[in-house]
């Protein structure tokens, strides 16, 4: 199990490197943390929506080099919850579907366009394409979203940690 990796390298084939030199390279606001079992994201940005996205982009960075993939279609994921924690449960549980169960999208990039912190709604979007072992490096596979020690910071620097099961 790979631990306290901020910079994971993954063996890019010539290829690999090829995209990743195409596009520019993408504003990483997350670090993964030394847990048993599971890894733990930390995320942050300058508001909750981009908090939530780092999140998510950290979940899809441990699974691939998230810079190989080209954004060539777009996924929009629509989520609720009952509060901010459950919120951002189903918001990581339906990317990683649409990842691992519906349509094999990985996404290069994930922008939140709205959360609802009266619903608990979160509208988002994401551009990427067909995940593909020929196109992107394997990293490792993130087999479920967990409660277990999720933390949401709303605040000026809003922050959070969540754990993923792999």
């Amino acid at each position: 199990l790979p631990s306290a990796m901020d910079d994971r390298q993954l063996d890019l084939t010539p290829e690999q490197e090829a995209t990743k030199a195409k596009y520019p390279p993408i504003n990483k606001k997350y670090e993964y943390l030394d847990h048993t079992a599971d890894v733990q994201i930390h995320s942050w940005g300058d508001s909750l929506e981009e908090a939530y996205e780092q999140c998510a982009m950290g979940m899809f960075g441990y699974m691939t080099d998230t810079e190989t993939v080209k954004p060539l279609k777009t996924l929009e994921v629509e989520s609720e919850g009952e509060d901010l924690e459950s919120l951002l449960f189903h918001f990581l549980d339906d990317w990683l579907y649409n990842f691992s169960a519906e349509h094999f999208f990985i996404p290069r990039e994930v922008k939140v366009l709205n959360i609802d912190r009266v619903n608990f709604k979160i509208r988002s979007i994401g551009w990427g394409e067909k995940f593909c072992l020929s196109k992107h490096p394997q990293g490792t596979e993130v087999k479920a979203i967990t409660y277990s020690a999720m933390q949401i910071h709303d605040k000026e620097k809003p922050e959070i940690f969540a754990i993923v099961d792999i």
